[in-house]
């Protein structure tokens, strides 16, 4: 069974800094891509970054300068250091990545992080 989970999170004043860590686990042949989509409160799920394992990535427009992706293929691994964040960054992040085990070749999804900007 694979499972993916996320930790980082929490409460930043604006202009600061959170990193988050997303890390894969189970019976897993190989990873595509890996990437991180956030969702705030009455709005639809949103990419922010997305990296595949070549270490090409994409960024929403909203966040590029601010945020990077990065990936730990060694550790099944994905961060997204976030930096000058601000209060529409606040929302719930949840990690995304695309994973071959044995029978298949599917999308999974973490649980949710909460990631709040507020002074």
């Amino acid at each position: 069974q694979v499972q993916l989970v996320e930790s980082g999170g929490g409460l930043v004043q604006p202009g600061g800094s959170l990193r988050l860590s997303c890390a894969a686990s189970g019976s897993i042949f190989n990873i595509g891509s890996m990437g991180w989509y956030r969702q705030a409160p009455g709005k639809q799920r949103d990419l922010v970054a997305v990296a595949t394992s070549g270490g090409m990535t994409n960024y929403a427009d909203s966040v590029k300068g601010r945020f990077t992706i990065s990936r730990d293929n060694a550790k099944n691994t994905v961060y997204l250091q976030m930096n000058s964040l601000k209060p529409e960054d606040t929302a719930v992040y949840y990690c995304n990545a695309q994973i071959r085990t044995d029978y298949s070749n599917s999308p999974y999804w973490g649980q949710g992080t909460q990631v709040t900007v507020s002074s």
